[in-house]
């Protein structure tokens, strides 16, 4: 089985093209495949399927071989692959990706016949508990009082089609303790689905840096749609203008909420390489 190896920011993904007809146990693939030492390597497997809604339908299965919503990193290098790969044919520089909770819409910048970069529309973001979900009792949930190791870390939660949870702190994200935190944040009884915890400092109106335990996989280089819950939550607290530049340890990415609308993310994605993986 042939594969191709992609990453934004440093957030990486190893990609297959499949058919809905497939019986192949995808789960067991991704936790095989992905796996650094023994494997080929990455935070994750996307299976590129037919759509009858959209230009290509994704699946996402994280490292554990847990099936995710949507990885914004993930879908950008989705975008370069079925561009260049000729799955997609852009109109106007726009394509459409059936995820699990509906089609979103990307901007590939081109030269030539060459992806250098993609904007894509994350959807709006969902606040309601039920939407996250999170059990709390408050709309949006901002500041929630998680209780983890005898401290209260206050979260602000927000779907951006899968769960976040997002800390604000005052010191550089660096020195925070996310392999610590990161799991039992994670697997908290308030995240029924279990949920992405992300740290971020808001450095400046239009600057922050953030760093992302992913569910699933643990703390990665970069995390898409975690970028967008800190934004969005940044903004919910007045912390940050209406575009933001985000730094995280693979690199930096942008973001854009107008208060209303869709969550716009930007950012590179590159080929890493490609293999064959045995077929058993």
């Amino acid at each position: 089985m042939k594969f191709t190896k992609m990453q934004g920011t440093g957030n990486d993904f190893l990609f297959v093209q499949g058919q809905d007809s497939d019986e192949r146990d995808w789960s067991a693939l991704s936790q095989a495949i992905c796996e650094r030492h023994y494997g080929a390597g990455a935070d994750g497997l996307i299976v590129v399927l037919p759509s009858e809604r959209a230009d290509v339908r994704m699946r996402l299965f994280n490292v554990d071989g847990s099936e995710a919503e949507v990885s914004g990193n993930g879908v950008r290098c989705l975008v370069k692959y079925t561009i260049e790969r000729g799955i997609a044919k852009p109109r106007d520089g726009h394509v459409t990706i059936e995820a699990v909770h509906g089609v979103l819409e990307a901007e590939a910048s081109m030269e030539g016949a060459t992806v250098t970069a993609v904007r894509l529309s994350m959807g709006p973001p969902r606040f309601a508990p039920n939407e996250v979900p999170v059990i709390a009792e408050m709309e949006p949930v901002i500041d929630f009082p998680l209780e983890v190791d005898g401290q209260r870390l206050p979260v602000t939660c927000v779907s951006m089609g899968n769960p976040h949870a997002v800390l604000f702190v005052d010191e550089p994200v660096a020195e925070y303790p996310l392999e610590t935190l990161g799991p039992k944040v994670e697997h908290h009884s308030a995240f029924p689905e279990r949920v992405n915890f992300g740290v971020a400092r808001v450095n400046s109106r239009d600057r922050m840096e953030v760093r992302v335990w992913e569910r699933g996989v643990g703390e990665t280089l970069a995390c898409g749609s975690g970028c967008c819950a800190a934004m969005v939550a940044a903004r919910l607290h007045n912390r940050v203008g209406h575009r933001v530049e985000i730094e995280q340890p693979g690199g930096l990415l942008t973001v854009e909420w107008d208060g209303k609308g869709d969550v716009y993310l930007s950012g590179p994605a590159e080929f890493v390489f490609e293999g064959e993986w045995p077929d058993d």
